[in-house]
């Protein structure tokens, strides 16, 4: 008997210490630590932090607050909202004014510029310090600790690898701070084409490259634009990024626009469509829901920036009205209400949004505030919040509650609330029903906001209101899983971001951008090997929005290593089978000039679509909006002022070009940004095909028939100048489109492939 009590003893304790011991295993990484969960979530700390692993139920938990108990926020077995609802009742005042900063852009590592000042590690310039550029900047360190800021806005950064150690040296920085809270990072679209790049199928990329938004629903395939979603989101993860901002989806009713060519177009079916890909592709993990691979979508820019007053912008004072002439918001607000918020996927609705710098005039029914988006009431509670439900994060765009000395400088963007202080901005964001704050590195001004509140409403009401905020901010952390594992493994990164299979699939996505207008004779697809004559392009100086310029130059388009793979290059257009000419649309000014305004105009001109000299003969007589406390005047008219396209040797290169070329063909290639006028250079073309962002390589598989042209305008290219004025800003497809010599209408889902005019079923569902 006690022979066979012994072995029970043997072989039955074993089977108890397996069965009741803890269900997770831990391993080392390089600089943290991972906990996996058996039947559950795995973890990430870094041990400097100081948080230890609890163990609960035999699962482990990080203790974030370093308690020695499993509060409900750090149970991952719980749900987003109950962990969300009690971290926010745990915070402080401070804490939670922190969570309700987005930084100002930070790149990796900082330089620094004169909008941010100095960047500096260990008081030095980076250069001298002898930092890592993975380190964090001292201002960083500051606003992360200091100021309790948790969300990030990253710029450029070195190599994904570089971005990736950033992140774990940033998370494991604020993981042993207060409540352990993760740094959440975003990012602006960071998918762009460079066009001199060559494609190679087997190889990879720093990261994967896509034609723009609009290039993309060129192809009027919604799926694709989902599946670009579906990568990036992957690359983004891998880059520590959990939030994106973007899409870009205001409604392009504004030919003039300069932020056309990030929209999706101006057709508000196809722009909605589009928009509920992308935010699916983003924010559903690979199960469908929120996850690992999740990425936050803050939606841009509501209630929709598309309507600018001629064309303007509302970066500057000068393009602060969005106007609404054919009385057309409903259409802006599709993309939105029937789009983002109506996903397909799990996750539902876009998690975030964020709403222009403009003043959306007269659109206030209930207040009759003209003031910017942000700051308005109505717009975001009335509208957005009670009509429409949206309760998820609404951040403010960048920079909106600084100071502002002129409608021409770029400075602060406090439209139609230039008169209150900077913290008195703050509490009528707050109030208005606002989250956050884009921009912004400062806790104190919130806190000033939070006083007054106080003072107003009382303690309870204000604290209430901070804790609704935070709990919506911190969903969209915990969504994403940051709080069990924000660290990333960094060769992990540097195999996933631009690995092969993603570099194909934007390529593929780039050749289906590209629309063709004109082939006049069938003259494409232009076999391999003939000769080819390239003209130098001329590239006036200009300066961009922060006043940087660049000198003047002459400039081969293409890069010609490209080319020579498809054909012989000659120098004399005499020896050559046709031109390849490639140009830009034309460059038509941001409605406004110092100089006007010096010779005692009003500062305000035309922005033209045409490279040749423009009046503006059916422009207004009277602004729709106006009344700037910086100006003395409220019509803001630029009726029969001239203006010049600064590139208007685009113009005279593709009318040399014919000239020189005689009969031979001269295709042209035009980079487009917004719509032009194409009734100066038409006439002078064999063939023309326009693009939004690609590789010269994918250009040559079109115009050497390696691939067929597919794309349709996802606007209208119209007519004159003349249709461009009398068109309201709020309404789409209102131009009387151009129509070549060949009777083609330049509208809305025209496009052309090697048999004529595409007339397909995506022209059946969209035309």
């Amino acid at each position: 008997m006690k022979n066979v009590k012994k072995h029970l003893l043997v072989t039955v304790l074993p089977f108890l210490v397996v069965a009741c011991g803890p269900k997770w295993k831990e391993a080392e990484k390089e600089g943290y630590k991972l906990v996996e969960n058996t039947d559950g979530a795995t973890l990430g700390y870094a041990p400097e932090s100081g948080i230890q692993i609890l163990t609960v139920d035999r699962l482990a938990f990080k203790d974030l607050n370093k308690n020695g108990t499993l509060d409900p926020y750090e149970d991952w077995r719980l749900s987003v909202e109950e962990r969300a609802a009690d971290l926010a009742s745990k915070m402080s005042v401070e804490q939670i004014a922190g969570l309700m900063l987005y930084s100002a852009h930070q790149s990796i590592p900082g330089g620094g510029n004169r909008f941010f000042g100095p960047v500096t590690y260990n008081g030095k310039p980076f250069e001298e310090s002898g930092a890592k550029a993975s380190d964090l900047s001292d201002a960083q360190k500051i606003f992360l600790k200091d100021d309790n800021l948790r969300h990030v806005l990253i710029t450029s950064v070195q190599t994904p690898g570089v971005a990736a150690q950033w992140n774990n040296n940033a998370q494991a920085f604020v993981e042993g701070i207060g409540m352990g809270i993760p740094v959440n990072t975003s990012s602006d679209p960071r998918h762009g084409s460079d066009s001199y790049a060559e494609f190679n199928a087997g190889a990879g990329g720093r990261i994967s490259m896509w034609p723009s938004s609009l290039g993309i629903a060129a192809s009027f395939d919604p799926a694709l634009m989902q599946q670009f979603g579906e990568i990036a989101s992957k690359e983004y993860r891998a880059l520590g990024i959990a939030t994106a901002l973007s899409p870009q989806i205001d409604l392009a009713t504004e030919p003039r626009w300069s932020r056309f060519d990030g929209t999706m177009g101006e057709d508000p079916k196809l722009a909605t469509d589009m928009a509920r890909a992308y935010v699916d592709g983003f924010q559903s993990s690979d199960d469908g829901g929120w996850g690992y691979q999740s990425v936050n979508a803050m939606v841009k820019h509501w209630p929709g920036g598309g309507p600018e007053e001629g064309g303007r912008d509302a970066h500057f004072g000068y393009g602060a009205y969005a106007v609404y002439p054919g009385n057309n918001l409903k259409d802006h607000l599709k993309p939105f209400t029937e789009g983002a918020f109506k996903l397909k996927g799990a996750t539902g609705m876009a998690s975030a949004v964020m709403p222009y710098y403009t003043i959306s005039t007269n659109r206030d029914t209930v207040n009759g505030e003209n003031v910017g988006n942000s700051y308005n009431k109505y717009l975001i509670t009335n509208l957005l919040r009670d009509k429409y439900g949206y309760d998820g994060v609404v951040c403010t765009d960048w920079g909106i509650t600084r100071d502002v000395s002129s409608v021409y400088v770029f400075e602060g963007k406090p439209w139609g609330v230039e008169h209150l202080s900077v913290a008195e901005r703050h509490y009528k964001i707050i109030e208005a029903g606002c989250d956050q704050f884009g921009g912004n590195n400062d806790m104190d001004p919130v806190i000033e906001a939070y006083q007054m509140g106080v003072k107003e409403h009382g303690e309870e009401y204000m604290r209430k209101r901070f804790e609704v905020s935070a709990v919506r901010l911190l969903k969209n952390i915990f969504r994403t899983n940051l709080f069990e594992n924000p660290y990333l493994d960094v060769a992990a990164t540097e195999a996933t971001v631009g690995k092969p299979e993603f570099m194909a699939a934007g390529y593929q996505a780039q050749l289906r951008s590209v629309v063709m207008l004109k082939n006049q004779g069938n003259v494409l697809p232009m076999k391999e090997k003939k000769k080819v004559y390239v003209p130098q392009r001329f590239v006036a100086s200009s300066k961009n929005w922060f006043g940087i310029a660049t000198p003047e130059r002459n400039e081969v388009p293409f890069n010609m290593d490209v080319i020579i793979k498809y054909y012989d290059v000659v120098e004399d257009p005499s020896a050559a089978d046709f031109a390849l000419v490639g140009i830009e649309n034309p460059n038509g000014g941001v409605g406004y000039e110092v100089s006007d305004n010096e010779k005692g105009g009003n500062g305000y001109v035309p922005i033209s679509l045409q490279y040749g000299p423009y009046t503006a003969t059916y422009a207004r007589d009277s602004s729709l909006a106006g009344g700037s406390p910086m100006e003395d005047f409220t019509n803001r008219t630029y009726k029969e002022k001239s203006f010049l396209a600064s590139n208007t040797t685009d113009l005279d290169l593709v009318k040399d070009t014919k000239k020189i070329m005689g009969d031979k063909p001269v295709v042209v290639l035009v980079r487009v940004s917004k719509p032009m006028v194409f009734a100066e250079i038409e006439p002078y073309a064999s063939a023309i095909l326009v693009q939004m962002g690609v590789q010269d390589q994918a250009l040559m598989d079109l115009v050497s028939g390696k691939v067929e042209p597919s794309a349709l305008l996802p606007f209208q290219m119209p007519a004159d100048m003349k249709t461009v004025e009398l068109q309201f800003e709020d309404v789409p497809r209102d131009m009387e489109p151009y129509i070549d010599a060949e009777s083609n209408a330049y509208d809305f889902a025209f496009g052309l492939n090697w048999g004529g005019v595409i007339n397909d079923d995506r022209v059946k569902n969209y035309k």
